[in-house]
C-alpha cells in the first residue's frame, strides 16, 4: 500500500492524525484541496487503497471484502504507530470508513463521511451492464460519462477533464473487481455500532442520495450530525474541498476528544 504523509505542524508538537480514505477509481492525491487546511494542525495520512493509485493493482479474480479493506487500514495505522485517529472518507471511501469506525471503535476518535452512498445502496441490478461497459470501453469512458453529475453544474470543464484522466489511471482489473464486490456492499449492520462523534456531509441535490435518504441512516448513528451544503455535486469532497475541510476541522475542534 502506497501512502503519503503531510505534516506541517509545529515541530515541537505531537499532532493527532487524520486518516483520509478516498473513493472508487481515485488515490490519496484526490485530497489535494484538503491538505492546506488540515496539515497545519494534524498529521495527514493519505493512503492509496489497495489496487488504486500507486498501490499494487488487483487481479480480476481477487475477491474484495470490506473486512479486508478495514484490515488494510488497521495494518497501516499499526505500521505508522497510530493508536487512534480521526477518519475522513469520501464516496465509497466513506463506506469503508463507516465499517472501520464500527468494527474498530477504539481506533477512531471522530468520523467524517463526505458524499458517501447509503449503507444499503440501491442499484445493484445495474451491475452486469456496468461491468460489461467497463470491459468494452474502459475506465476512462465510464468516469467521463459520469463526471458532470459527480462534480456538479458549477465545476470547471478543465476540472472535469482532469478528474476523468485521474480516475482513468485505475487498472481495469482493479475497477472490475471493486465494482463487483464493494460498490454495492451492504454495511447496514455496522451503522448503529458507530459510537464515535460522526459528521455526515451531503449536498442539497446530490445525485447519490436525497437529504431524506441520508438522514435515514445518519440518524441511526447515535452521536451524529448531518451537514447539507448547497449544490448538486455528489462528490462534494472534490467539488468543494476547502469548505468540506473547514467543516471537518470545525467538527473535530468541537467533538474530538
Amino acid at each position: 500500500m502506497h501512502y503519503t504523509v503531510d505534516d506541517y505542524t509545529d515541530p515541537w508538537r505531537t499532532p493527532e492524525t487524520v486518516l483520509m480514505l478516498h473513493g472508487n477509481a481515485e488515490a490519496g492525491a484526490a485530497w489535494y484541496g484538503w491538505v492546506p487546511t488540515l496539515a497545519r494542525r494534524f498529521r495527514v495520512v493519505r493512503p492509496d487503497m489497495r489496487g488504486f493509485g500507486a498501490s499494487t493493482p488487483m487481479s480480476v479474480e481477487h475477491r474484495w471484502t470490506i473486512e479486508e479493506l478495514v484490515a488494510d487500514y488497521v495494518k497501516l495505522m499499526d505500521t505508522l504507530g497510530i493508536e487512534r485517529c480521526h477518519v475522513v472518507g469520501a464516496k465509497l471511501g466513506g463506506t469503508v470508513a463507516r465499517s472501520l469506525a464500527a468494527r474498530q471503535p477504539d481506533r477512531v476518535i471522530t468520523l467524517t463521511v463526505v458524499g458517501t452512498p447509503p449503507p444499503d445502496r440501491a442499484g445493484g441490478d445495474k451491475l452486469p451492464a456496468l461491468l460489461d461497459d467497463l470491459v468494452r470501453h474502459g475506465v476512462a469512458h465510464w468516469a467521463g460519462k459520469n463526471m458532470a453529475g459527480r462534480l456538479g453544474d458549477g465545476f470547471a470543464q478543465e476540472g472535469l477533464e482532469w478528474w476523468t484522466h485521474f480516475m482513468a489511471r485505475t487498472a481495469l482489473s482493479t475497477e472490475i473487481g471493486f465494482q463487483r464486490d464493494i460498490a454495492y456492499a451492504d454495511i447496514s449492520a455496522d451503522i448503529p455500532n458507530i459510537r464515535c462523534p460522526t459528521l455526515v456531509v451531503t449536498t442539497e441535490e446530490s445525485g447519490l442520495a436525497s437529504i431524506e435518504e441520508n438522514r435515514r441512516w445518519q440518524s441511526a448513528i447515535p452521536d451524529s450530525t448531518l451537514l447539507v451544503m448547497p449544490g448538486n455535486s455528489y462528490h462534494i469532497a472534490a467539488s468543494d474541498p476547502s469548505a468540506c475541510a473547514q467543516a471537518t476541522l470545525d467538527f473535530i475542534d468541537r467533538r474530538g476528544v
